[in-house]
Formats: C-alpha cells, sequence, structure tokens
C-alpha cells in the first residue's frame, strides 16, 4: 500500500530574520496607532480560499495593533453567478451595474446575506470581532438615483436603474463600533428617501467613508498590480493632474474608472493616503501599511 505524499511543513523563519520583520513593523504600529484605515475588498482576493483567510488574518492582525480598520466590500463575480442561474445577463455602462428591480433582489441577496456574512465570519474566525452593516443601517448611506451623461451625446441621460450616488454618510454607527473593539464590514447598498434601495458601486461607497472619516490611509484591493500605463509598467506614485492626463488619454477606463475617481476624490477629500493595492498578494495589508515594501500604486491630491 502506498503512503500518501506530505506536503512539506513550510521553512522556519530564522529568528533573527523573525526580530527584524517585527522591528521594521514597529515605526508604522506607533505611527497609525488608534487611526482610521478603509479598506476595500474585492477582486480575486474575495474568490480565492487562500487569499480570503489571509485577508481576514491581515485585518484582525491591524486590529491587534491598534489600529481601526473598516472594510467594504463588493461582490461582482457573486452577483454574475447568481444572475446567470436565473438567465439574466449582466450590463454595465461606464464601470457602473445597470440595476433594474429584479437585478437589484439579487444584489441585496448576494451582498447584504450571503458575501456579508462570509467576511464577517472569515474575519471573526481568525479571531477579530467583525460586524456586518448595509448602508441602510444606524443611517449610514442615504442615496438618491444615479443617471450618467452619454459621452456622445453629452446632452442624454442614461438610466441605469436602481444605481444609487451618495448624498450624505453618517458615521455614527462606525465611531460606536470602531471604539467599542469591533471591526464593521460595509455592503454597498444605500437607503433611498423614501425607503427605496440602491446599489452603489463599492469603490465609490470606500471612497467617500474614508473621506467622511478623515481616515488616515484607503486601501483599495485589485485583480492589478496597480495602475498600469499603456505599456503595462506599474506606476506606483501618482498626482491629481497625472491621472487626469490618464483618463484623457484612455489609460483608465471601464471598471477602473470609479475605482481611481473615487481614489482622487478621497485623496483630495482629507485622506492621508490611498492606494491601489495587489489583492493577489498573499498578506498584502500587512505588506502595504507595515512594511517598507509597498504593493501597489499611492496616489497623492498634488
Amino acid at each position: 500500500m502506498t503512503q500518501a505524499k506530505q506536503t512539506p511543513a513550510p521553512a522556519a523563519l530564522n529568528p533573527g530574520l523573525k526580530a527584524e520583520v517585527l522591528a521594521e513593523a514597529l515605526p508604522y504600529i506607533k505611527r497609525f496607532h488608534g487611526k482610521l484605515i478603509v479598506i476595500k475588498y474585492g477582486g480575486n482576493a474575495m474568490t480565492d480560499e487562500k487569499l480570503k483567510r489571509s485577508f481576514a488574518h491581515d485585518v484582525v492582525m491591524l486590529k491587534l495593533v491598534g489600529l481601526h480598520p473598516i472594510v467594504v466590500h463588493g461582490g461582482g463575480p457573486q452577483i454574475e453567478q447568481l444572475l446567470n442561474r436565473v438567465g439574466k445577463k449582466g450590463e454595465f455602462v461606464q464601470g457602473m451595474r445597470v440595476t433594474d428591480a429584479e437585478t437589484m433582489d439579487i444584489v441585496e441577496m448576494v451582498l447584504a446575506g450571503s458575501v456579508n456574512k462570509e467576511i464577517v465570519e472569515l474575519i471573526n474566525h481568525a479571531g477579530g470581532r467583525a460586524v456586518g452593516l448595509t448602508g441602510q443601517d444606524g443611517g449610514l448611506i442615504r442615496a438618491r438615483k444615479m443617471t450618467l451623461t452619454s459621452r456622445d451625446k453629452p446632452d442624454e441621460a442614461i438610466d441605469i436603474g436602481q444605481v444609487g450616488e451618495i448624498q450624505s454618510i453618517d458615521p455614527s454607527v462606525l465611531h460606536t463600533l470602531t471604539q467599542a473593539g469591533f471591526i464593521p464590514v460595509i455592503a454597498p447598498i444605500g437607503s433611498g428617501g423614501e425607503g427605496e434601495t440602491y446599489n452603489i458601486n463599492a469603490d465609490v461607497v470606500a471612497g467617500k467613508v474614508a473621506e467622511i472619516l478623515k481616515a488616515e490611509k484607503l486601501l483599495m484591493l485589485s485583480n492589478i498590480p496597480g495602475v498600469l500605463d499603456q505599456q503595462g509598467k506599474l506606476l506606483t506614485g501618482l498626482t491629481a493632474r497625472q491621472i487626469d492626463e490618464l483618463f484623457a488619454d484612455g489609460t483608465i477606463s471601464g471598471g477602473m474608472l470609479p475605482k481611481i475617481s473615487s481614489a482622487l476624490d478621497a485623496a483630495r477629500g482629507g485622506v492621508n493616503s490611498v492606494h491601489i493595492v495587489d489583492g493577489r498578494v498573499d498578506h498584502c495589508l500587512l505588506l502595504e501599511i507595515l512594511t517598507d515594501h509597498g504593493v501597489g500604486t499611492m496616489i497623492k491630491s498634488h
């Protein structure tokens, strides 16, 4: 009878190297202690089992060393899967999901139900105390219907259904939770003036929450190394003016439009630093926040 082949255990970290790693992290821990960090969680980091555990571990670690992480999540692939199962095809305009009433029901089921609760459970299992929210909880996000302007015909509006833009954010519930030791996990669904619900782009919610809270950092996890130029080279640092040029020449387009626009608005609105981070890198949050080695693009207001 043949024996099952065992996976070799990972090599133990040399104690001296381990001490160096901790020493390198210490200045960052001191600098960011007590600060709010908003994390937009999406992409591969939400679907790959190893990366999911790594993300939850990082969030708990940040909380334990004295930072206050707040997670805003998307759920595009999961929404797409359920739409396919009911025979609907997802449609996007300028990076925004077209959301009719049936699609909105599915968005709520996926975001507020399965995805939000899975992230809460992952963080709690890793030793944290996470609480799941939508924009409806505690009056967190008040929204109104968004209309897009046609790029070809600027005087024509495009109706994309129950997609919302943020009118206001009341951060009271976030302050209450973070100060009590909890980690808020926010699904990007807003509430309208008549009690209707709106699907809001998660990048936009993360950017606005970071701006209202005057967060120390906004980290947006992505499926790419960061912002790339037209040759595919990583741009590690960008200013507002450089981003405007990348919009104009089409380098930034599609799903990256709301992400970069929100990042830029947050930087201009008082967030100290905004990072587009490669969510496919194991422990990318710890690498970006607590070490000298960043894993993405940092955006500055000027």
